[in-house]
């Protein structure tokens, strides 16, 4: 994913993920964070948001962080 400052970032809950109606609608906008099935069934909503908000700070070279 290509990040901008136009960008925004929406998650589910944890316990079901996005709507199906809001998936369907912006299917070509979703990401999937690759992981190894047979080790974790998933991941937590706190890690999952770290994973891709860090992705996308860094993309945009941390703006605003000292």
């Amino acid at each position: 994913a290509n990040y901008t400052d136009e960008s925004f970032l929406v998650f589910g809950k944890e316990t079901r993920g996005l709507p199906r109606d809001i998936l369907d609608d912006n299917m070509d906008k979703t990401i999937r964070i690759p992981m190894i099935s047979n080790i974790a069934r998933s991941l937590n909503l706190a890690n999952s948001v770290n994973i891709i908000l860090y992705e996308a700070l860094r993309q945009l070279d941390f703006p605003n962080i000292e």
